[in-house]
């Protein structure tokens, strides 16, 4: 890992005009800059849902003049907007709107409880109208490629040529990587493998309107529709009642780790990876815990496959995602 990044602060060439650094993902919107002094300016709110499906656009709009703001840049000398952003994507006339699960709540109707209608909440379109540059992809693929340029998909700085990015958080991405190319898909979308079906189970449904795939099962926001009536409201009282000795919280960590391990031994076998780096809130603040049982589900199952790949913490921490919308731009 390129300890500079994360140590001593990363920095544009000198003389480079400011980058607008933005990550959407389904709880919150997180916006920085990043010039020749540094990432600066970072703001943050919750992911908007409500009002017209360009709110959320709008909000981002607003968002980069306030680290502008932050920052002391002007929003006019800025030179791209790098957008990672939770997927699906849909393409209209060339430009991403959002088809994500944990935003559009016309998805999977009422049941999800989202308060808006949305089928897809409209991005690069409003954002070209006011910045000359934008570049969006989805938050696995950004993830990706930071991880591999500054963080832990890297050998003695050489960017790994088959691997993979995982962020176990409100929902499940991934960014993939086979013989050194980035895999993108038709639109954009290539790596949704939060959405691979696991199971039958009937009381776990995903935003995108599926019931048993693995987002809808073990996902941050899975946790209080499927366990809430147990009073695990969320990842932290989930685990926390498991370190207190809950047998029947640490039943259901179990019951994810088999999940989640079942579905990064596919990625494995199906694209022969070297290694895999996970982060992400549920994954990240409880990595201790969760990295060896996840491990295991790689370790020793069809060698021939499965030797000489490893499972390993993210090398950028809980900034992946800051950098993964750097990495778009930079």
């Amino acid at each position: 890992m390129n300890q500079n990044v994360l140590s001593d602060g990363f920095r544009l060439a000198p003389g480079a005009a400011p980058v607008a650094c933005v990550d959407i993902g389904g709880t919150k919107v997180a916006v920085s800059i990043a010039d020749a002094q540094g990432v600066r300016g970072r703001v943050a709110e919750p992911t908007a849902k409500e009002g017209a499906n360009n709110a959320l656009a709008l909000q981002i709009i607003r968002l980069v003049g306030q680290s502008c703001a932050a920052a002391g840049v002007a929003p006019g000398n800025l030179s791209a907007l790098g957008v990672a952003s939770c997927g699906p994507f849909v393409l209209n006339q060339g430009l991403v709107e959002l088809a994500a699960p944990n935003i559009c709540g016309g998805l999977a109707g009422k049941a999800r409880g989202l308060p808006n209608d949305w089928h897809t909440a409209l991005l690069e379109a409003p954002l070209r109208q006011v910045f000359a540059k934008v570049r969006v992809e989805n938050d696995g693929i950004g993830a990706l490629e930071a991880e591999r340029r500054w963080g832990a998909l890297q050998i003695n700085g050489e960017p790994l040529a088959n691997c993979a990015y995982v962020t176990w958080s409100t929902g499940i991405g991934v960014g993939l990587c086979v013989d050194g190319h980035v895999l993108r898909g038709k639109n954009g979308n290539a790596g949704h493998a939060g959405h691979l079906f696991v199971s039958d189970n009937n009381d776990a449904l995903c935003g995108c309107g599926n019931v048993g795939d693995v987002e809808g099962l073990i996902a941050g926001n899975a946790i209080p529709r499927r366990f809430g009536h147990l009073g695990y409201t969320d990842a932290a009282t989930l685990f926390e009642a498991a370190n207190a000795g809950d047998t029947g919280a640490t039943a259901i960590i179990d019951e994810f780790c088999r999940i989640m391990g079942r579905t990064l031994y596919n990625l494995v076998v199906t694209l022969d990876l070297q290694r895999i780096s996970l982060g992400g809130s549920v994954f990240w603040h409880h990595r201790a815990l969760l990295l060896p049982k996840l491990q295991g589900y790689i370790q020793g199952k069809l060698p021939a496959l499965t030797d000489g790949c490893e499972l390993v913490n993210a090398g950028l921490g809980e900034q992946v995602g800051d950098f993964g919308a750097l990495a778009l731009v930079a």
